[in-house]
């Protein structure tokens, strides 16, 4: 059994990968960085689980994405994990930032889905994980473009979901909503969340149990549940006023 992991050489993706491997799946681990996936690489392998390889690659890049898969077949599962976001006004964060984030966290999704789910249909079998975030239930004023990205990541699976269920097909796609979670992710978006943050593991252990179970939407953490269960009692402008209050606390 296979699996391909983006974004997998640090925090959920890095974890999810730790999981997957001990359970016996051989592992593609796929970052940018190549010296961080190589020390990952040298870890895992010292468990002697299963196999593991890594590939160095920008997926924010159209045809990286297109050259994975090429390079990558008969994948088993398949987690969608890469991704950034960014923190503060529309009109003032960085247009090229938010370009690259919408190819990384919409365009790479896309084409990976795509690809991966045509070959998962052809056998009728395999398992998509793309990871999402609490930010698709509720507005996203000072995250605009991160909230957005993350929306068209749930809206699309979905779609697919429904698809796959008229086709009677094996096939399982699933999306993972987490709240904040402790991982470089707020280095990279320049925020500093005044709220308990979920370790990175304990995430990806529920993530991956749920996964494997065939639910389709995985949020972790009670608290999650709640404010989600909430949010759909109060208007979307008062939620975008709270929301907008709690960002400013991050900046």
């Amino acid at each position: 059994m296979k699996a391909l992991i983006t974004g997998a050489s640090s925090g959920i993706g890095k974890d999810i990968a730790r999981i997957l491997n001990k359970k016996g799946y051989n592992i593609v681990l796929v970052a940018r960085d190549e010296q961080k996936l190589k020390e990952f690489q040298k870890e895992l392998e010292d468990m002697k689980n299963a196999k593991v390889e890594i590939i160095a690659m920008d997926l924010s890049i159209e045809e990286n994405c297109k050259e994975l898969h090429k390079c990558v077949k008969d994948v088993d599962i398949l987690i969608n994990n890469a991704g950034f976001g960014d923190c503060g006004n529309f009109t003032k964060t960085d247009l090229n930032k938010e370009l690259r984030m919408i190819k990384t966290n919409i365009v790479a999704y896309h084409i990976l889905t795509k690809l991966y789910l045509v070959d998962m249909k052809a056998k009728n079998t395999g398992k998509i994980l793309n990871v999402a975030s609490i930010a698709v239930f509720m507005p996203g004023p000072l995250m605009a473009t991160y909230y957005s990205t993350k929306s068209y990541v749930v809206k699309l699976a979905e779609a697919i979901r429904e698809e796959l269920i008229k086709e009677k097909s094996n096939v399982q796609i699933s999306i993972l909503c987490p709240g904040p979670v402790k991982t470089n992710f707020n280095n990279v978006a320049n925020v500093n969340f005044h709220m308990r943050e979920a370790n990175s593991f304990d995430v990806a252990k529920y993530a991956i149990n749920k996964f494997l179970k065939g639910k389709f939407y995985i949020i972790p953490g009670l608290d999650v549940k709640l404010g989600i269960f909430f949010s759909h009692f109060v208007p979307s402008s008062l939620v975008a006023k709270i929301t907008y209050m709690i960002q400013k606390r991050k900046i």
